[in-house]
């Protein structure tokens, strides 16, 4: 088997590009959009693709599990190994996995206890809750745009930040 040799930047280039296309077709979340409905609370599952509140509350909670493994694997390639080859892939999934959008849907409203480490919480302070999420959008993309300069110190910030961010819902909004 032949193997091909590119050199590593102009592979991370494509694979970052890639990335940002994908952004660039994904509508934003705007105060003054359509795209603002993905920051309300679901009344009901039938407000969501979700077949019923447990079908949500056990997507989410797997789905959050999943983006902490992804950050963890992100850790590794970008601070332990310094590969943003490696890290495109898994920074453009978590753009699109840690979002108000892709999350929210799932927070319906009074689906806590019975499985679910949601506090109650979540719904009386729903504004609060879901700007969580447009702050981790924030530092997320701060991450994607840090490691593409490919800076190391400043990476190993912006990966924190995005872990914090985590955090901080975790503590309000979670019971542990």
């Amino acid at each position: 088997m032949q193997q091909c040799y590119y050199p590593k930047r102009a592979l991370s280039g494509i694979a970052l590009s890639s990335a940002f296309a994908f952004l660039l077709c994904t509508p934003l979340v705007s105060a003054d959009g359509p795209a603002n409905s993905s920051l309300t609370m679901p009344a009901a599952a039938s407000d969501t693709p979700f077949a019923s509140d447990r079908e949500a509350v056990v997507w989410r909670r797997e789905e959050l599990k999943d983006i902490e493994s992804l950050v963890r694997q992100l850790r590794f390639d970008l601070i332990n190994n310094q590969d943003i080859e490696a890290a495109a892939p898994r920074l453009a999934e978590l753009q699109e996995r840690a979002s108000a959008q892709h999350l929210l849907p799932a927070f319906i409203a009074g689906t806590h206890g019975g499985g679910s480490e949601a506090r109650a919480s979540i719904w009386e302070e729903w504004d609060e809750f879901a700007a969580g999420f447009t702050d981790l959008e924030e530092k997320v993309a701060h991450l994607v745009d840090v490691a593409e300069q490919e800076d190391p110190r400043e990476t190993a910030r912006a990966l924190s930040d995005v872990g914090a961010s985590c955090k901080s819902c975790h503590r309000a909004y979670r019971y542990d």
